[in-house]
């Protein structure tokens, strides 16, 4: 049984779609891209932040311009909440109240740790980019130092956080299944679509085979 990451602050209101299970929450979080960062900044109003990230064993990567308010914040080890949702399909019934969506979603509370020293911050870097586009950091040029000193990277511990899940089909009232109204699920899926050539690739140069790939998979 893998440990479990409740506590009282990621505690779910409805239980019957909630885990705590560590497995469940990495299987969301690693089927996305996008997480949502929020947090209080220094002038007291909340902010949340949409950013790339990805998961490293039991750390999210997160990852910007040290200019930034949010990456200037984070720095300070204030508390964070990281979010990830992912839409599987339009929930339609019978009546407007039982309307909803099938979605996953998982959310991280932590204080983010900054990664000051330059060779580590590189690898966590590509570590991320692999993530996004898996196979391609071998066929890059190397980081320049320069490169890695002006982003600030950023590590959140998974080590509260909670998983939501919402699947199947419509829950009407049992009086409104004897209406003329169509009820189901439309399911939503995110796909690749066809690589487009940026026009500056020099003679000779396919398609890498990590570059299908995302299309073929």
């Amino acid at each position: 049984m893998t440990q479990s990451l409740f506590s009282a602050s990621t505690k779910v209101r409805y239980e019957a779609r909630a885990s705590y299970d560590r497995d469940a929450v990495h299987a969301i979080l690693d089927a996305a891209f996008v997480a949502h960062v929020g947090l209080v900044a220094d002038d007291g109003r909340p902010v949340v932040i949409p950013m790339l990230y990805a998961r490293h064993d039991e750390t999210l990567i997160v990852h910007g311009s040290p200019a930034t308010r949010l990456l200037r914040s984070l720095r300070k080890g204030i508390d964070v909440c990281v979010t990830v949702t992912l839409l599987d399909g339009l929930v339609l019934a019978r009546s407007a109240f039982h309307h909803s969506v099938n979605y996953r979603s998982a959310v991280v509370l932590g204080r983010a740790e900054p990664v000051d020293d330059v060779a580590e911050r590189a690898a966590l870097l590509e570590l991320l980019t692999d993530r996004i586009a898996p196979g391609r950091v071998p066929s890059l040029r190397a980081m320049s130092t320069k490169e890695a000193q002006g982003t600030s990277v950023l590590l959140v511990p998974i080590r509260e956080a909670s998983a939501k899940v919402r699947a199947g089909m419509p829950v009407d009232d049992d009086e409104d299944y004897e209406l003329p109204i169509w009820g189901g699920v439309v399911p939503m899926t995110t796909t690749y679509g066809e690589p487009v050539d940026d026009g500056r690739n020099l003679p000779g140069v396919a398609m890498p085979d990590h570059v299908r790939a995302l299309v073929t998979g």
